[in-house]
């Protein structure tokens, strides 16, 4: 699945078949469900959930509880637009670039 596809799919009523719990995580912040996110992004217990956890907390307020997670991830702590950091993530997950 390509990035294109990925957020056409945040039309649907589930997330794509397959992604991985960090990619999940990332389409129910997508459909607005923080709550659904966070439990996807702490069920993947490896950088690439770490990640996302990173960025919800971030988006959440929470800098110091996003700085933790930033630091697990092995991930610089993003400043930039939150929509910009979502597209990151989620085309990293993809493989895109």
């Amino acid at each position: 699945m390509d990035f294109d596809a990925f957020k056409a799919s945040l039309a649907a009523a589930a997330p794509p078949a397959g992604a991985g719990k960090a990619l999940t995580g990332l389409w129910w912040d997508g459909k607005g469900d923080w709550h659904k996110a966070h439990e996807c992004a702490q069920a993947q217990d490896d950088q690439d959930g770490y990640w996302v956890h990173a960025y919800l907390h971030r988006k959440e307020g929470d800098l110091s509880n996003a700085g933790y997670w930033y630091r697990q991830a092995a991930r610089p702590v993003a400043s930039g637009a939150l929509d910009a950091e979502w597209e990151a993530i989620a085309r990293a997950l993809l493989g895109a670039s």
